[in-house]
């Protein structure tokens, strides 16, 4: 087990997801915040406002470590309390302005938790998922077949296991819906031993440009109007909500000391909520309801 490697492929990663994302703006770059946290550790926050295509965007590389795990790490392994904690990821949020560009949310990550005299208990996490507000079925299967791709070297049910894990993940029970279309979500993956552990969390990390990408392209031109945009920020309302209320990351960071800054830069720049709104009938906007928030077979 190296975790020096894991460390520098991650910030490979990140390098790689901001020079993708920049060239398919086209106008903005990303600004480099690096920040230390008083109980240990750091990162590198990568931040983009107002592009061409990118209204906010961020992508966060940090390592932090401390003496004992917070809550959020021990409330489904509470045979971990006590321990010392090291946590390394790349974590990011795009939000676009065209309200026909989805955002998206990637994450990778690698934990190790020890004691004085017990064997290190470490795991690596991640995906990527998908929020659009006006769909298309060809982006949605695009992007669920590049994760199956990803997936598929490393065993037939690796895909639907954490497809369907993501499902479940990214939905606000208060709302009786998903966030969005899903994708994949793992988390305490240690089952292929450390080498092919990594080499999976690597294929998640490396193919979320090659599904995100193509679907920027397709939709960064299209027309839209006051409408459209009054639905987005209505729609990103419900990424505040599952941010502050169910994030496992979020809730982590925060109550590990991280910079907050960092932490909260996935939530969007404009949202809004309206008193019991509910679409037109036959509407665009009811389509997603109808067709998109609930879980679906996308391969």
């Amino acid at each position: 087990m190296n975790k020096h490697d894991v460390k520098a492929y991650l910030l490979k990663l990140q390098d790689q997801i901001c020079t993708d994302l920049a060239a398919e703006d086209g106008g903005a770059e990303f600004r480099e915040d690096n920040w230390d946290r008083a109980g240990g550790g750091g990162g590198r926050t990568r931040v983009m406002a107002n592009g061409a295509v990118i209204e906010k965007g961020g992508v966060n590389f940090s390592h932090v470590y401390g003496t004992r795990l917070p809550p959020s790490a021990t409330a489904a392994r509470p045979e971990l309390a006590g321990r010392s904690f090291e946590a390394m990821g790349v974590s990011l949020v795009i939000h676009p302005h065209n309200p026909y560009v989805p955002t998206s949310h990637a994450n990778v990550r690698f934990f190790i938790a020890e004691q004085e005299g017990q064997e290190p208990v470490w795991w690596f996490g991640g995906g990527y998922d998908l929020t659009p507000y006006y769909p298309f079925e060809e982006d949605c299967r695009h992007w669920h077949q590049t994760a199956k791709a990803a997936c598929d070297p490393y065993g037939e049910t690796v895909y639907p296991r954490f497809k369907k894990w993501c499902d479940d993940y990214f939905y606000l029970k208060h709302r009786n819906e998903t966030r969005g279309v899903g994708g994949l979500f793992f988390d305490d993956f240690s089952d292929l031993g450390f080498d092919d552990s990594f080499a999976f969390m690597r294929a998640v990390g490396d193919s979320y440009t090659q599904a995100y990408r193509p679907i920027i392209a397709r939709r960064k031109t299209m027309v839209w109007g006051e409408r459209e945009r009054d639905f987005q920020l209505y729609r990103r309302g419900r990424y505040v909500e599952f941010n502050l209320v169910y994030d496992r990351g979020t809730l982590f960071g925060l109550q590990t000391g991280g910079r907050t800054e960092s932490i909260l830069m996935s939530l969007p720049p404009l949202a809004r909520w309206d008193y019991d709104w509910n679409p037109e009938p036959g509407s665009a906007e009811a389509e997603l309801y109808e067709r998109y928030l609930s879980p679906r077979d996308w391969v």
